[in-house]
């Protein structure tokens, strides 16, 4: 559809309007003609609103399409890893991991320039060039197991293997992480994963024993993830979102609750206050859960509330490219003017009178768009279904009952003026789909889902994910 001139469209229409409105002046129209007209005009300002915003273009600015990347958001104490790439990665090393080391004297023996024999000569000073390269090394251990006879009781007796080895084959710790990582982490394909281990070790492992030391994994961290939900429920502000995630062929929902260095994903069927019950952490919450306006968040009442401004100000941002509504263009410089106000602040607030003067001019901002927006019709008795509504409108709506919700992150120091916290904890795992196309079955996939909450988690802590991989497997978690 070719490019629409929004204000030619609203004035041919205003124009016609002062026409009729001329023409009904003078008398020359009966009444019930007037009136009839005085509604069609009402319709025909609210189908311009609508129509505009259809055919306004949507990229990653003015609409919910995910961005490659987001602003940063310092607008609240609590949220780790806004600046630059993230937490400091420590300079740990993985625990199967050697360094050899060796220093070659290159020794000068004659003079480059008159042949002097220099070998007796003392050394002035060494410079320095170094080279670095990686040996993969195959580490087999075979234990024998000796068999005896006993001559008192005529009986066979066999020495006892160790505990970490149950039968007669099984790859060590070492390998699992690393093969997890792959899989994991890196989001490579299981045959491709196969294949360099093959390159490596000279010896295929089946695609099915990849798969369980995955499953042993998500089994270890079973009690992390209890210990990391009981430390969600005690922070101030939490971030939570949802994504997709195609399962067997079928639509689920990943459920994701940041706050802190904690994050946490779930996989249910549902994306609404169905999955929400059965994960069963907003409903024993009493913080502050931050948000994009998903009307099942809002149905917890027990909680307080924050909106995702990032959210509100794309939406402004259509609104004022389609319809050009000055109170749309007001509230996107009062949000992004606050946001940056209290992002300087030291306490990630405003002050009461601050405050006070924001609560003002926000509310005067809505009653100034209740006039400039189209006169929603009245809904005739018996019609089922609701009035249709421009997104504009709906946006007013939504900012009007919700003052509280949007304007908390200048209240409080904990809470964020974005929710980019629980979307970048979501990103990956829309990258994990791209690769993988979806997952075989729902176990394998709520084993992705912890294992990558453990890892991001992890992150955040410093640790990288190939170590921290090898602790969950040695039962050591930080």
């Amino acid at each position: 559809m070719g490019s629409v001139n929004t204000h030619s469209v609203r004035e041919e229409a205003e124009r016609i309007k002062a026409e009729f409105q001329r023409i009904a002046a003078s008398k020359k129209i009966d009444a019930e003609i007037s009136m009839l007209m005085q509604s069609m005009f009402m319709l025909i300002n609210l189908l311009i609103a609508i129509f505009l915003e259809k055919t306004t273009k949507k990229t990653k600015k003015n609409s919910s399409k995910p961005s490659s990347q987001t602003e940063k958001d310092e607008s609240s104490t609590t949220n780790a890893g806004t600046n630059g790439k993230g937490k400091q990665e420590s300079d740990a090393v993985a625990s199967n991991t050697r360094t050899i080391e060796t220093v070659i004297i290159a020794r000068v023996t004659q003079c480059d320039v008159c042949g002097q024999d220099l070998r007796d000569a003392a050394c002035e000073h060494t410079e320095r060039r170094t080279k670095i390269d990686i040996v993969f090394e195959t580490v087999v251990e075979h234990v024998d197991a000796e068999i005896k006879y006993c001559d008192n009781c005529d009986s066979i007796v066999k020495a006892k293997f160790p505990s970490d080895m149950p039968g007669p084959l099984q790859y060590g710790d070492g390998l699992k992480a690393y093969i997890i990582n792959l899989v994991v982490c890196q989001m490579i394909s299981l045959n491709r994963v196969q294949k360099l281990i093959k390159t490596l070790i000279g010896r295929v492992i089946a695609e099915s024993s990849m798969l369980q030391f995955v499953l042993r994994l998500h089994l270890a961290l079973e009690q992390w993830e209890s210990r990391a939900i009981d430390q969600l429920l005690k922070s101030p502000a939490m971030n939570v979102d949802e994504t997709s995630l195609r399962v067997d062929k079928k639509n689920h929902w990943i459920h994701v609750y940041s706050a802190g260095d904690i994050t946490l994903k779930f996989l249910h069927r549902s994306r609404g206050t169905e999955a929400i019950d059965e994960i069963n952490i907003i409903p024993r919450y009493s913080g502050v859960i931050i948000h994009d306006c998903w009307a099942s968040y809002l149905s917890y009442n027990h909680c307080d509330h924050g909106l995702c401004g990032s959210h509100i100000v794309r939406e402004l941002t259509c609104i004022i490219e389609s319809n050009g509504y000055k109170w749309a263009i007001n509230m996107k410089a009062l949000l992004l003017e606050t946001c940056k106000k209290v992002s300087k602040r030291k306490k990630k607030r405003l002050s009461k009178k601050q405050y006070a003067n924001l609560q003002m001019r926000y509310r005067n901002i809505i009653t100034r768009g209740e006039s400039e927006l189209p006169v929603i019709p009245v809904k005739p008795n018996g019609k089922r279904g609701k009035i249709a509504k421009s997104d504009a409108h709906n946006l007013w709506e939504r900012l009007k009952d919700n003052e509280t919700a949007v304007l908390l992150f200048a209240k409080v120091s904990e809470v964020s003026f974005t929710n980019n916290r629980a979307e970048r904890d979501l990103r990956m795992s829309k990258v994990k789909q791209k690769v993988s196309g979806c997952f075989r079955n729902e176990t394998y996939a709520k084993a992705y889902c912890r294992i990558s909450s453990y890892l991001q988690t992890m992150a955040s802590k410093g640790y990288n994910p190939l170590i921290a991989i090898q602790m969950a497997l040695a039962g050591k978690f930080v």
